[in-house]
């Protein structure tokens, strides 16, 4: 389920469809998209409301990120979630914050470094915008869902009290902010820059425990896959990551891949007594199409769609340059070992993946959902 910061951005419904029409070409993996918000679209998310089972959802970037795409205006946030009728995902940050921490450390600091981003884009930050997106959600009765989680702080905000089905605000955390802490910039440096920010080891800490009792209802992935050098970063002589003489903290841009690693770091996670195999399912599996309420997908049942993935848990492999299929050429894993291996994926009952081959005779299908 792909985002709406594309050139053009997707802020109308044809836009939207020419998404489908691209993905119906070349997808192998099933897919849907999100419409975007902008701050002259209303009419757009009225039309949206009246397909509510052939797309995901609302995109509202309360935050900056990326792209043009920010909305922050009180008024314009108002109308929206009083108007959607479609779950609405949100990525929360105040802009207002982030720009006065920017400020005051430039003028501070002068040239600005990788371990800066969780300090312009800090806890507070996180937590007043998933707060106000919170109290349009109530104000309204809005189905609210909060993407990638950062902090501990924000965590006090949701609840493990009800069903996910009866939850009318959920949230998700993203393997990255599983695995990395503001420690990481230090090797990584931008290559982990990301919107909301990698931060202090403590809210890892603190998101591993709101995973496990249920605060948190899925694990995500944020896939941002900027080019090497729009990171700020070219391969030397030996195919190793350096970076580049003219990368900035402000033309470095944030975001990165993640897909292909996602489920094998979390199977090892269980190989490291960190979760369960069974809550790896639940949480990138069950709970998803349950938190979408997509359809017929999710889980091994009889009359569901065949999506499955047959993994080796004894067959590590090293993650290398050669090894990604990411069009992006890079990831921040590489160099790492992943104690299992991906043998197998079936899309919809077609086997579009078997031992590091892919089958492109059929493509990904459509999501739908029960709404």
């Amino acid at each position: 389920m792909e985002m709406p910061n594309t050139v053009p951005p997707a802020f109308t419904l044809e836009l939207l469809e020419k998404k489908y029409e691209r993905a119906k070409a070349v997808s192998l993996a099933n897919y849907s998209f999100y419409l975007g918000t902008s701050n002259d679209n209303l009419e757009e998310i009225k039309r949206l409301n009246e397909r509510k089972n052939e797309i995901c959802g609302l995109k509202i970037f309360m935050g900056s990120s990326t792209g043009n795409l920010l909305v922050n205006d009180p008024i314009v946030l108002d109308n929206v979630f009083s108007t959607s009728e479609v779950l609405i995902a949100t990525h929360c940050e105040e802009e207002s914050i982030i720009r006065a921490n920017y400020e005051k450390l430039k003028a501070e600091k002068g040239i600005l470094e990788p371990a800066d981003h969780p300090v312009i884009r800090n806890a507070e930050n996180c937590f007043e915008s998933s707060h106000k997106a919170i109290q349009f959600a109530q104000k309204h009765g809005s189905r609210l869902h909060i993407l990638h989680i950062t902090t501990e702080k924000e965590l006090q905000l949701f609840s493990n009290m009800l069903p996910l089905e009866e939850k009318r605000i959920t949230c998700e955390v993203c393997v990255h902010h599983l695995t990395f802490t503001a420690a990481d910039y230090q090797d990584k440096g931008y290559l982990i820059k990301c919107n909301p920010a990698i931060k202090a080891g403590f809210n890892k800490d603190a998101l591993w425990k709101a995973l496990l009792d249920d605060r948190l209802d899925v694990i995500a992935t944020d896939h941002a896959p900027h080019q090497l050098s729009e990171k700020g970063y070219t391969r030397d002589a030996n195919g190793e990551l350096t970076p580049l003489d003219t990368a900035t903290y402000e033309n470095a841009h944030a975001g990165l891949p993640l897909v292909q690693h996602s489920l094998p770091l979390m199977l090892r996670y269980v190989k490291e007594g960190k979760i369960s195999i069974e809550k790896v399912v639940e949480k990138m599996s069950h709970a998803v199409a349950r938190c979408f309420q997509i359809k017929d997908r999710g889980y091994i049942r009889e009359g569901y769609f065949a999506d499955l993935v047959l993994v080796n848990m004894d067959h590590p492999v090293r993650v290398t340059p050669e090894s990604l299929y990411s069009k992006c050429g890079w990831s921040p894993f590489e160099g790492a070992h992943m104690p299992v291996t991906i043998e197998k994926t079936f899309v919809s009952g077609h086997l579009a993946y078997s031992n590091q081959k892919f089958d492109e005779s059929i493509k990904g299908e459509r999501l739908a959902f029960n709404r």
